[in-house]
């Protein structure tokens, strides 16, 4: 219904498999970063992914668990600003 309700309002909807794998400029595509940016987060283990060859391959669960848990640690700092700013009267 969401995605139908998307389309009627002119955007664009893509359906993505849950199990599906990503190159990584499709995985950087979806977080709204750079390919080297998603790179540094897959080294960094921030990221799950796959080698074939010499290539990285995403998947798009463990790529959504990444977005949920950075989306949450943004959330948390917000909120302690929000608090700081209303302990100093801003």
């Amino acid at each position: 219904m969401q995605i139908l309700n998307e389309m009627a309002m002119g955007n664009a909807a893509t359906l993505i498999p849950v199990r599906a794998e990503l190159t990584t400029q499709e995985a950087a595509n979806l977080l709204n970063i750079s390919r080297p940016s998603l790179i540094q987060l897959l080294d960094q283990g921030k990221i799950e992914y796959r080698r074939i060859g010499t290539h990285r391959r995403v998947r798009f669960e463990g790529l959504m668990a990444y977005k949920r848990r950075a989306d949450a640690d943004r959330r948390a700092a917000l909120a302690e600003l929000a608090a700081y700013d209303q302990e100093i009267g801003l």
